[in-house]
């Protein structure tokens, strides 16, 4: 196993296809993909390469830290009780534990993640 991996930003491979729960959907249809690419630290850290349509959704972190690098497309996340913030690419940003507000995919976005639970 070796301990260094790229994050390949335009995989070829088959992404797992979902959408936002039902419950957590606020406009538009959103469709997700998602590359998944490393797992470690026994399966608590996540990383690869998600993808969102245009929509909007309630975006809950619960306990998972999230760091997130802009690679195409245009979204504003309002925090709770918050201002709205616009990245699109070439930005990064965390959302820490507990993080609650509102997500929405103003062009089709892709991004970098890393996920830690």
């Amino acid at each position: 196993m070796s301990l260094l991996k790229t994050i390949d930003t335009n995989p070829t491979s088959t992404p797992r296809e979902s959408g936002p729960l039902p419950e957590r959907l606020i406009s538009g249809n959103p469709a997700f993909k998602t590359w998944a690419q490393d797992v470690a630290r026994g399966e608590t850290v996540h990383s690869g390469v998600w993808e969102a349509t245009p929509g909007e959704t309630r975006s809950i972190k619960g306990e998972t830290f999230e760091f997130c690098h802009i690679l195409s497309g245009l979204i504003e996340i309002t925090p709770g009780g918050g201002e709205p913030v616009v990245y699109r690419a070439g930005d990064s940003f965390v959302m820490k534990p507990g993080f609650v507000g509102v997500w929405k995919t103003i062009e089709t976005v892709r991004k970098i993640y890393v996920t830690v639970s």
